[in-house]
């Protein structure tokens, strides 16, 4: 990705609170109840890729989990969920990478990433997204990668999107992923606007 785009996702957390953003979720369900279904516990490591100003991580540090880490792209969207965390934020690492160019330096039981392979539009781009996820998970391990649907938005934040059903994000991980379910879900932004997803939850396999 361009410098330009680390720019705009920094103006974009700077010029709103995170409840003026479209992406907000007080509560991010449809993510938890997935990190249930493979059966972590408290001691599973997750990174939330693009998790930015997110509330996951809050849910996840109040359900106990203790080996997290948020990557982003914007400075300001993690200062932003520092600031929330207060001392807590100690307990989580804060990685301020773009996916595509970032080499993992350790594995991941669980990979999470709402809504940020669809700004993927370059194929090179998702290849290298998907070599970064595959070095950061082991066999066995679980990602679970949320987009929007073929019903929905084609832009957000004033940058395009790529949208997919479940069978065509499945397409772009079959050499190492199997998918294990997947789930439609209407998101609501702020002032009630309707944005269809698709959530898969996928294991490595090679």
């Amino acid at each position: 990705m361009a410098e330009s785009t680390k720019t705009h996702w920094d103006m974009v957390y700077a010029q709103k609170t995170d409840d003026q953003l479209s992406w907000h979720q007080d509560d991010p369900a449809v993510s938890l109840a997935l990190i249930e279904k493979v059966d972590a516990t408290s001691a599973s490591s997750v990174i939330d890729v693009g998790g930015g100003a997110s509330r996951l991580v809050d849910c996840l540090l109040a359900k106990g989990f203790r080996d997290l880490t948020v990557l982003d792209l914007s400075q300001v969207a993690l200062q932003n969920a520092r600031n929330r965390l207060g001392k807590t934020a100690d307990d989580v690492v804060w990685l301020c990478q773009d996916v595509t160019s970032w080499m993992p330096a350790r594995s991941y039981d669980i990979w999470h990433d709402r809504a940020v392979f669809h700004f993927l539009v370059d194929q090179s781009d998702r290849e290298k997204y998907v070599d970064h996820m595959v070095s950061a998970l082991p066999i066995g391990g679980h990602a679970i990668i949320a987009t929007f649907a073929p019903d929905g938005p084609s832009r957000c934040s004033g940058m395009p999107v790529v949208r997919y059903s479940p069978d065509e994000l499945a397409d772009h991980l079959a050499d190492n992923f199997e998918p294990m379910s997947h789930h439609s879900h209407m998101h609501y932004t702020p002032w009630g606007m309707g944005q269809s997803f698709q959530f898969s939850l996928f294991r490595r396999i090679r």
